[in-house]
């Protein structure tokens, strides 16, 4: 009796189950377009204050940010920034921008969204360690800690196309669809 009460649900909803990956990978580009995207963006132009030639020389705002220990040692002046630091600065102001795009995009989703989660551990660690950030906790009744809690649903939303991919509305299934097309035009025998 308890089996075929928990079924239920189950069995009502299975037409469902075809659906599912194509609108959950769908909404979930939507829900990081509609969330995270502008705040990476907006993250991304605050390192580059001098315009778009921050994108090939790092600034100092992006050394206070990404290097905060390192750029308060070196009294915020970039010169003094190592060439490695300089390299770290470079990749993290083309990524803040590139891979949210990627993602909402649809363009090589998997590897974008496993991007975004190596950046967000990045980005925690330093709001952790170097701005001195509130870690929060689990598991403590809090659903608003700044740290733990928020980008732990990040993570899970990009994991979830890392395993699912861009699904049907993306570059990489409109991409796919055109290869494989051209490929399958390869093997038709000519006429002629």
């Amino acid at each position: 009796m308890i089996q075929t009460l928990l079924a239920l649900p189950d069995r009502a909803l299975s037409w469902l189950e075809p659906l599912s990956v194509p609108v959950l990978t769908t909404l979930a580009r939507f829900v990081f377009a509609a969330v995270l995207l502008m705040y990476f963006w907006n993250s991304g132009l605050t390192k580059i204050p001098d315009g778009i030639s921050g994108l090939v020389s790092p600034s100092f705002n992006a050394f206070a940010q990404i290097f905060p220990k390192g750029a308060e040692a070196a009294g915020y002046d970039i010169t003094q920034a190592s060439a490695f630091q300089k390299s770290v600065i470079l990749a993290g102001v083309w990524s803040e921008f590139l891979l949210p795009t990627l993602v909402v995009l649809g363009l090589f989703t998997r590897a974008a969204a496993l991007g975004m989660i190596g950046f967000v551990v990045v980005q925690s660690l330093t709001d952790i360690f170097g701005h001195g950030g509130e870690t929060g906790a689990w598991f403590d009744n809090l659903s608003d800690a700044a740290i733990l809690d928020q980008r732990a649903f990040w993570v899970f939303l990009l994991l979830y196309l890392v395993f699912r991919g861009g699904g049907p509305l993306s570059l990489d299934r409109l991409i796919l669809r055109s290869e494989t097309s051209l490929y399958r035009d390869d093997l038709q025998p000519s006429r002629g």
